[in-house]
């Protein structure tokens, strides 16, 4: 099945990418979150992606959320694609509220290594794996790139929250897990542990992020671990955690995972969906990117496609213009940037570096003249069409200057196109849409009928 690892689109303001999630601005009270399938264990981002994850972990959220809204206020808004929701814009709290009802993962590694306080909360001695705790326990870390545990006092002192406001979201916290326990109890499912994440939208305390996945809980099965506490599946990505373990090399950890590895993640996050919710994931998650795309478009979220200008100095400005211009007339998304392939080269990666994972259909006009190297720069580092434009003065200096749009490095294809508007029609069919293909259409027609009419204007003229 299709995943998607990576997304992007000029069209919207990336606020963060973080291990699993994109998120890009709406406007100030808006933002997207996309779930990609991205995978991260021991805090780093595996390079294999796992097939529906990021529509489990979606509609997970909009499930948990909807459950648990008389608890505590939360983000969501809706959903607007199988693995993209719109939420209220929340001031993040820098803490993460994690609650443990056994002692498993990485805190009964600690305790088995001798540890007896996890942030803060004194651990009994005799604890078995896999024990559950006389009553849930809140060990809260900190959200930052590596999670490290952290008192409720270190909290107070690194300014992350207040005392007042820690206490609620601990209350909150606890409040949660015990909703979620008790739903899953029903559905024969133990919550093992979990960690919630809190925002605020101007004074009111929201729950934001995710809540009660894989990616962010543990679970077993009630039936298994009554049968054999120690040795319980899990069914969450501690699976994914115990087989990286058990295939370290010299210390380290694998990078990618197999084919067999993969496949059974993936059923194990699509399961854990359908005993949760009932529902399987949306049929459309199949073709996640075309989806995603359908669900920004009927959104307004975005435009249909997007052509990227590039000039190679801001003296090309006025020849942008015109190109930008006939684009905009014709409704795309149009994006205009300077880099230059001999005053800052080391820019040209960064610059376009994204136009690789746009999620939908775009083309690169490049306005440079002189010694063009840009274009040859840019389509190097693109998969997109690129079109050089160069902004000749006269014909003299397209007579002198020429050959630089026109012989490329072997192996970097762009194409060299004069005229302003020829350049941006060529890219609009690049592009491929079927409304400019029906525009294009209309167009090709008009003209054949006005030359048609004055060819019988000429001929009847003539008699």
């Amino acid at each position: 099945m299709e995943t998607l690892a990576r997304f992007a689109t000029p069209q919207l303001e990336t606020i963060c990418t973080g291990k699993v999630r994109e998120s890009l601005r709406i406007d100030p009270s808006l933002r997207l979150i996309v779930a990609t399938d991205r995978l991260s264990a021991f805090d780093r981002v595996l390079e294999t992606a796992i097939p529906m994850k990021g529509t489990v972990l979606n509609c997970l959220s909009e499930y948990w959320f909807l459950q648990t809204s008389d608890v505590v206020p939360n983000h969501w808004i809706r959903r607007v694609a199988p693995n993209a929701m719109l939420v209220r814009e929340a001031v993040p709290i820098r803490v993460e509220m994690v609650v443990r009802a056994y002692l498993t993962g990485s805190a009964w590694r600690a305790y088995e290594a001798g540890a007896r306080t996890l942030s803060g909360v004194s651990l009994p001695d005799g604890m078995t794996r896999n024990a559950p705790f006389p009553q849930p326990i809140v060990t809260p870390t900190t959200k930052a790139k590596s999670d490290e545990e952290i008192t409720p006092d270190g909290i107070a002192e690194d300014r992350l929250a207040d005392r007042p406001l820690y206490d609620r979201m601990e209350r909150v916290s606890l409040a949660l897990f015990a909703r979620g326990t008790a739903l899953l109890a029903e559905r024969g499912l133990a919550l093992v542990d979990t960690k919630y994440e809190f925002g605020r939208v101007g004074d009111e305390l929201v729950l934001i992020d995710e809540i009660h996945t894989p990616d962010s809980s543990r679970f077993w099965l009630s039936d298994d671990y009554a049968e054999d506490p120690e040795t319980v599946v899990q069914w969450d990505k501690e699976y994914v955690r115990a087989w990286l373990l058990a295939h370290r090399a010299g210390g380290e950890l694998p990078d990618r995972l197999p084919d067999e590895i993969v496949a059974e993640t993936s059923r194990r996050y699509v399961e854990i969906l359908e005993r949760i919710t009932g529902e399987g994931p949306p049929v459309d998650a199949r073709a996640i990117r075309a989806s995603l795309y359908r669900g920004l478009l009927g959104e307004g979220l975005i435009r249909d496609g997007f052509v990227a200008i590039i000039m190679g100095s801001p003296a090309d400005r006025e020849h942008a213009g015109r190109i930008r211009s006939y684009l905009e007339e014709r409704g795309v998304f149009v994006e205009t940037r300077v880099v230059s392939a001999h005053k800052n080269p080391e820019r040209i990666a960064e610059v376009v570096g994204g136009y690789n994972d746009a999620l939908e259909p775009g083309a690169i006009i490049v306005v440079a003249g002189l010694s063009n190297g840009l274009g040859g720069a840019i389509a190097a580092n693109v998969t997109l069409p690129v079109f050089n434009c160069p902004p000749f003065r006269d014909d003299l200096d397209m007579a002198l200057n020429i050959h630089s749009s026109l012989l490329l490095p072997s192996g970097v294809p762009a194409a060299t196109i004069l005229r302003p508007e020829a350049a941006a029609e060529v890219a609009l069919r690049s592009l491929n849409l079927h409304r400019l293909r029906r525009r294009a259409a209309e167009e090709m027609a008009i003209r054949k009928a006005e030359l048609e009419e004055h060819d019988r204007t000429m001929r009847e003229g003539a008699r």
